[in-house]
């Protein structure tokens, strides 16, 4: 038998986890995607084997929001270390926020950021583009040009982009509607925000827990509220990130309730920790939407399990040491690492009987991949996906230390936790980019682009004889 005649991989051994069963099976993986699954007698001669005997195997993670800072801001991040540690968080695609330096606003920027991401991902990676007043006449182009999904900033974060006013996000829901692209939405009002703080700095107050009394759970609850009314008059498709609140989730679920095209994501920071972590990390905590008191965690649970919440992501927000360390809270820098750490923090939580494996597999793998167009291809385990496989041990006892980790951000909340559970190798379309905790450095470079597989429903644009473009002729 040749070379030509055998699969590139098999891997035995392992249980198999979709969000509807666990099964002992042996994966076969030929020309990037997967071959064959079933009974280890039944596979094909391969190449090479693995024996994940002992271990769970997964489809890869698809963290629909990261920050890797590049270009612009590479000393805390860039393309390479952030899709490193991505894979060493079984993490296998990842979607990228436009606040970078050039913002991602328009054609020529946004085919800069792919030949640069091109040349250093080790994962594979969509890129998002801004919504606002700076790309409102470049929409068409940037879709043209290959971006994942637009990104709206409601409030202000880090790199503050302008937000958008109430007018200007409906005549941008109205563009964007008819591409079928999702928005994905940082949905905090800022008109709240600006003011809590202005009167929190006058009196004096630039502790840690400052930064909570200035976003108080209404700054997001109105923002969703206010662009679920716009997507459901327009049409358009929103995503809710860094759902963070207890009482967001009403006018999720309303919208959900009332056929609006609106999903919504929370973070593991969100899950586990509470205003307590302030005094114990400081500014280390700092991130936007802020960590919540405790009371907010078990809802945001709940809303996982009984899908009002669609999926966990991360809001990889690396920041230096000195960064993150300052005397006052308003000059700490929002957000802190978390691609690497969110696959072990949250089965560590399943072995807790949190909730089932199978239901990570739906929030972090199947349901990102559909609700942006990616799946089958991505987000599941079966004949004729992409072979994404992130291979975990659940039994794998060890403690987070920020030192170790590949992001160039040294300095998280996590430092010190303890995890149940690693993955131990991660396989982007057939390749090893992680194999026994090691980095494959030749798999630099050779993560790609998901939006030329991305497959939107048809958009379903609404009110169109009312649009901005409909009632000036396009001349406004």
């Amino acid at each position: 038998m040749t070379t030509q005649d055998k699969v590139d991989l098999v891997i035995h051994g392992g249980i198999v986890v979709s969000p509807d069963a666990e099964y002992r099976a042996s994966i076969a993986v030929k020309d990037g995607k997967i071959h064959a699954i079933g009974a280890p007698e039944a596979m094909p001669a391969a190449i090479e084997t693995l024996d994940a005997s002992g271990m769970h195997v997964l489809p890869g993670a698809i963290d629909v929001h990261v920050h890797f800072r590049d270009p612009g801001y590479s000393h805390k991040e860039d393309f390479g270390s952030g899709t490193a540690a991505a894979a060493f968080g079984g993490v296998t695609t990842v979607f990228d926020m436009p606040n970078t330096i050039p913002t991602v606003a328009n054609a020529e920027v946004l085919t800069a950021k792919h030949k640069l991401a091109s040349e250093k991902a080790y994962v594979d990676y969509g890129l998002y583009a801004v919504l606002g007043e700076e790309s409102l006449t470049h929409i068409d182009e940037l879709v043209e040009a290959g971006v994942i999904g637009f990104k709206c900033y409601m409030g202000n974060t880090f790199g503050r982009i302008p937000s958008p006013s109430t007018g200007a996000m409906l005549e941008l829901f109205e563009l964007v509607a008819p591409t079928g692209k999702r928005i994905s939405l940082h949905a905090e009002t800022n008109s709240i925000m600006e003011r809590r703080e202005s009167r929190l700095r006058a009196a004096g107050r630039t502790e840690p827990l400052a930064h909570l009394a200035s976003r108080p759970a209404v700054v997001a609850v109105e923002a969703v509220a206010r662009a679920a009314i716009l997507a459901e008059w327009t049409g358009a498709r929103i995503h809710v990130l860094h759902i963070s609140s207890a009482a967001e989730l009403r006018p999720l679920a309303e919208a959900k309730a009332r056929g609006v095209e609106i999903t919504g994501e929370t973070c593991p920071h969100y899950l586990l920790l509470s205003e307590k972590d302030y005094e114990k990390s400081g500014g280390i905590v700092r991130v936007n939407p802020p960590v919540r008191e405790a009371p907010n965690r078990e809802p945001l649970w709940n809303a996982l399990i009984d899908g009002t919440i669609d999926m966990v992501a991360t809001d990889h927000a690396p920041h230096t040491p000195e960064e993150k360390t300052r005397n006052d809270i308003w000059t700490v820098d929002c957000g802190f690492p978390g691609v690497e750490t969110q696959m072990p923090l949250m089965l560590t939580e399943i072995n807790r009987g949190r909730a089932t494996i199978r239901d990570y597999v739906r929030w972090s793998a199947e349901n990102p991949a559909k609700q942006f167009g990616l799946y089958p291809r991505k987000g599941t385990l079966t004949v004729g996906s992409d072979a994404d496989i992130a291979i975990v041990d659940m039994n794998r006892r060890w403690s987070i230390d920020d030192a170790k980790i590949q992001s160039k951000s040294k300095i998280s909340p996590w430092q010190g936790w303890s995890c149940t559970a690693l993955p131990i190798h991660t396989i982007v379309r057939g390749r090893f980019v992680m194999k026994n905790r090691v980095l494959n450095e030749q798999a630099r470079g050779t993560g790609r682009s998901v939006h030329t597989i991305q497959k939107m429903p048809a958009p379903a644009p609404k009110n169109t004889d009312a649009t901005m473009a409909a009632v000036t002729g396009g001349k406004g």
